[in-house]
């Protein structure tokens, strides 16, 4: 199809790779894994799925209620691919808007990933139906970050947040899908093991369920960015999480690969948020 017709896209019907549950628990191996052991032991299930264009209609979705939410938010970086000015000019940013948009006390970024699968020092869009983290992993997060003062923080609420952005766009290529966190329920997920060399961390896979919804927001810009709500300790009715994953464009076809950042926060609030 032609990049001209791709710039139309709307709604549309795609694959998304979601997890069948097995005996198992599913571990992946981020590097080598050890001798006679795969490097990812999960039951693939892709399944057809309608994912919906959210654009024009960019004000219903929030946090509280979809567990994401789409923000404008110019930044300053020149080069994203730097991580010193990543570090230096971005990682501030985020800050400030994550205390604006969520009303957060305290910001804490504990990591960021640059995707590009034309680049060999960035790593490629993610495939799986996923959430970054799950209910055992986010509080693990706090303690492994915040020492002697996690105990304390962890009696307010506190949540985990993936601001996601193109480096450069408009995105075609591999978009990022989200579903509606109104959708699904906990009895969805599955507790999955993500294995680096140095540490063993936990994410959450994703078991099919018809009754999924999924969205995304075509042509995303560089200055717009995707809050994404990985967890959140309240436990009142509003959206705890949203798990999301890219997938392969039928209407961009021959589109440059998509460029994105990713950085991910804890956020904690002030007491009655």
């Amino acid at each position: 199809m032609p990049l001209d017709v791709a710039l139309q896209a709307k709604s549309l019907t795609t694959t998304l790779h979601y997890l069948k549950r097995g005996a198992e628990k599913p571990v992946r191996y981020v590097s080598d894994p050890p001798a006679g052991v795969p490097q990812w032991n999960g039951i693939d299930d892709p399944r057809q799925i309608r994912i919906e264009d959210a654009r024009g209609r960019e004000q219903e979705f929030t946090l509280d209620r979809n567990g994401f939410q789409l923000v404008k938010a110019p930044s300053q970086v020149r080069d994203f691919y730097s991580e010193e000015e990543v570090k230096r000019t971005y990682y501030p940013e985020v800050e400030e808007l994550l205390r604006d948009k969520l009303g957060a006390s305290r910001v804490f970024i504990f990591d960021h990933t640059v995707r590009n699968a034309g680049r060999k020092d960035a790593r490629e869009p993610s495939r799986r139906v996923h959430n970054d983290h799950t209910i055992n992993s986010a509080p693990r997060r706090v303690r492994d970050h915040l020492g002697a003062d996690a105990e304390e923080l962890l009696k307010q609420r506190f949540g985990i947040i993936n601001l996601w952005r193109p480096i450069r766009g408009p995105v075609l290529d591999s978009p990022l899908a989200l579903c509606d966190a109104r959708t699904f329920s906990d009895d969805d997920l599955i507790a999955s093991d993500l294995v680096y060399p140095q540490v063993r961390g936990e994410t959450s896979s994703v078991a099919y369920k018809p009754g999924h919804r999924w969205y995304y927001f075509s042509e995303q810009q560089a200055d717009e960015a995707l809050l994404i709500r990985v967890h959140d300790s309240a436990a009142d009715g509003r959206a705890r999480l949203s798990f999301h994953t890219s997938f392969d464009n039928p209407l961009a076809q021959g589109a440059p690969p998509r460029e994105s950042i990713e950085v991910r926060s804890l956020v904690f609030f002030p007491p009655g948020s």
